[in-house]
């Protein structure tokens, strides 16, 4: 059944409710692009107000040259006031595929020409005066939305100092606080797990790491652990201590592996190849050795099978070549293998003497 068809069918008052749902969305979805347009303009005009002031200082000596010191000083002092110079500044505000930066530039432009000719000197600071109290579109740094709110925590320390006040310095956002790694809570005051206030008051707060054995804790120290981290248990003086994981029964690696112990937990190793299963690294730590292999001394080594009393190469024309852990069988020089079984390799006959002719002139064959 199509929407329109279950509305007709429908009572009034679900229509009604269903109206209202989507009058919600729809209000909800103008405020949150609301709170990002305004955020976005408060970062156009930075931009635009940063960029006159690198372009101020950039036209600060231009016409400067040599020559008449009394003609330089007279057409300076009109350059560094004149409109030409003030032009010049503003054509490098935006760059062209700019539409915010553009668009908001062409619409307050003749709030330069003010500012240029009548309040810079009274009001130096151009993003304040423009951005902020002409335009506003920004706030002072700490507060944030409409009516430039402090922040939580206060304007000058927004989230006291351990996180970021949202939509500082703009007329959007809400003004909650995004904490930095190891603080939480609404006003950044509080530790995570795994850390601990070192000091803290009303306005302040000093998160400090764990020792890495705890996961929650009181101090700095594995004695001043609330909670061992997995792969740690409290001692008989209440300590957080390393599991050692390879001590336990059954063992928690594979036939071929051994296990190394770590801070919290454990790595599984393959053995060496020597081995037939280890308890630990190298040759020497083989619980037996494998197949081509013996011990020699406590470590496996290789058995050469060729050096042996009784032949491992049977066949005729063979020769043995050892290798780790085995042999190859190889047919002796001038033989080749053919169908398993080692041939004499044909030689290349030998050059037929030439033939002497009657005339006794040798005849090339």
């Amino acid at each position: 059944m199509k929407l329109d068809e279950m509305l007709s069918t429908a009572g009034p008052q679900l229509r009604l409710l269903w109206l209202l749902s989507c009058v919600i969305v729809v209000l909800l979805l103008q405020v949150t692009d609301g709170k990002k347009d305004l955020t976005s303009a408060c970062t156009t005009c930075k931009q635009i107000t940063d960029n006159f002031n690198k372009g101020f200082d950039r036209t600060a000596k231009q016409n400067f040259g040599g020559g008449n010191t009394a003609w330089e000083e007279r057409k300076l002092s009109k350059y560094e006031t004149s409109e030409i110079r003030l032009m010049e500044i503003v054509e490098g505000l935006c760059d062209s595929s700019s539409f915010e930066c553009n668009r908001m530039l062409e619409e307050h432009e003749e709030h330069f020409e003010t500012w240029w000719f009548k309040r810079k000197t009274k009001h130096p600071d151009l993003h304040k005066w423009f951005c902020i109290e002409t335009i506003k579109v920004c706030c002072p740094k700490g507060t944030f939305g409409p009516d430039c709110n402090a922040c939580v925590g206060g304007s000058e320390r927004p989230c006291h100092g351990n996180g970021m006040c949202d939509g500082e310095g703009t007329r959007g956002g809400n003004g909650k606080c995004s904490c930095v790694h190891g603080y939480k809570g609404e006003f950044c005051l509080d530790c995570i797990d795994g850390y601990f206030n070192e000091e803290r008051n009303d306005t302040f707060s000093l998160c400090t790491e764990c020792h890495s054995s705890c996961k929650t804790c009181t101090g700095a120290t594995n004695q001043d652990c609330d909670e061992c981290k997995e792969g740690w248990e409290e001692d008989d003086q209440e300590a957080c201590v390393d599991v050692n994981e390879c001590s336990k029964d059954p063992a928690p690696c594979g036939e071929e592996q051994y296990c190394l112990n770590t801070e919290g937990s454990y790595l599984c190793k393959a053995c060496d190849k020597v081995c037939s299963g280890c308890t630990g690294a190298g040759p020497d730590k083989c619980q037996a050795c494998a197949s081509g292999y013996q011990d020699t001394e406590g470590t496996c080594t290789d058995i050469d099978e060729c050096s042996q009393s009784e032949s491992v190469c049977t066949k005729a024309n063979q020769d043995c070549a050892n290798t780790n852990g085995s042999y190859v069988c190889i047919c002796s020089s001038g033989y080749e293998e053919q169908d398993g079984e080692c041939v004499h390799t044909p030689q290349p006959e030998e050059a037929e003497e030439p033939e002497v002719s009657e005339t006794g002139l040798h005849k090339e064959l």
